[in-house]
């Protein structure tokens, strides 16, 4: 099993980027100025673990990149706004909006990954 963890892109990028969210939620729980940054920087992540999707999966098709990227980036937003609302930093209303908005952002990376992957292999 950890071979086959190992070998999939989506599974990788979608690892780090919760690993992102963690952090960036534990942070923010302590550090005021960093919670206040959480739309961003959450957001950001899931563009992040989408792009790593795209580039680990230069060879899937595009829809395949997106799809991948929607999964690795929205993982990291669900998890990291589960915590933050169970650590109390943000209402419950925020884990539909911080899912939706990393997921978007990991199509986009997904697809610049994709995109950015395919340039290099040729």
């Amino acid at each position: 099993m950890p071979d086959q963890v190992a070998s999939n892109p989506t599974t990788k990028a979608a690892i780090i980027g919760v690993v992102l969210q963690v952090i960036m939620v534990v942070v923010g729980h302590y550090v005021p100025s960093v919670a206040n940054l959480f739309p961003v920087a959450g957001t950001g992540i899931g563009g992040i673990a989408g792009l790593l999707n795209g580039l680990w999966s230069a060879n899937a098709s595009q829809q395949a990149a997106a799809g991948g990227g929607a999964v690795a980036g929205g993982a990291g937003g669900l998890l990291g706004t589960l915590l933050s609302r169970v650590l109390g930093d943000v209402p419950t209303s925020t884990i539909a909006v911080g899912t939706g908005s990393t997921a978007v952002a990991g199509i986009i990376g997904g697809l610049i990954g994709k995109f950015l992957g395919s340039r290099q292999a040729t």
